[in-house]
Order: C-alpha cells, then structure tokens, then sequence
C-alpha cells in the first residue's frame, strides 16, 4: 500500500507533502508524489526539475518514509490520472492541497479539486497551507 500525493511546488503543495509523509509515517507505507504536467503544454510552471525531486527525497529520507516521484503527463483529466495511478501503485489514501478561496470561489470549488474529490475511487484528505 501507499500514499499518493499530488504535488506542485505551492504552499498548497508543500502542506499535501508534508501531510503525506506523516500519513506515511503513521500507517507504515511507501509515499508516492505525482507532480503531472499537463500533456502538450510547451511549458509547464508546475513541473519539479531534478534539483526539486532531491529535495524532495531528501525531506522524505529525513522522516524515515520511502518515496516515489511520477511525472506522467495527463491530458483533460488530472482526476483520471490520479486514479490510474492510485490504482497502478495499490494507494490507500490521497492528499491534494486545495487554495483558500473567496466566497465565490468556495460556491464552485476547483473544478480539478472538484472532479478528484467526486471521482476518485480511494479516500481524498485535502489540506489548506498555513496563512
């Protein structure tokens, strides 16, 4: 089994690392962090580059949990993606980070939040960063 956590580098997504390494920590499974660009974007700001992904095995190794990183590409459908990969790795949890929003925003959520939590096929905990 393991955690699968969706991750960009965001405060959002450094709060769904962190809260996927205690998860971890905490159940005794292997992490797995997906970091998913999108498929045919000629540049995409979200993908880590190699110097992040150590980092990002470093603060893993630090807490004791064994750690993964999947860059697929995904098309329309990130949702789809996560869990064909929540699937692929035998995943008993998912953490994303959602952003504070307005009240409007709160009214229709993110549509790819919106889609994860709806769809996927495993338990979805959600984290706010800190203010």
């Amino acid at each position: 089994m393991s955690i699968l956590v969706g991750y960009v580098d965001t405060p959002e997504g450094h709060a769904a690392l962190e809260t996927g390494i205690a998860e971890a920590t905490l159940r005794g499974e292997r992490l797995v962090v997906v970091n998913s660009p999108r498929r045919g974007a000629p540049v995409d700001d979200d993908m880590v580059d190699g110097d992040h992904v150590r980092s990002l095995r470093t603060r893993a190794a630090e807490a004791g949990v064994d750690l993964d990183v999947r860059q697929p590409l995904h098309g329309e459908s990130l949702a789809d993606t996560l869990d064909a990969l929540a699937r692929e790795v035998d995943a008993s949890l998912l953490v994303i980070g959602l952003r504070h929003r307005t009240p409007v925003g709160k009214l229709i959520l993110g549509s790819t939040a919106q889609r994860i939590l709806l769809e996927s096929g495993l338990p979805v905990l959600t984290v706010k960063a800190p203010r």
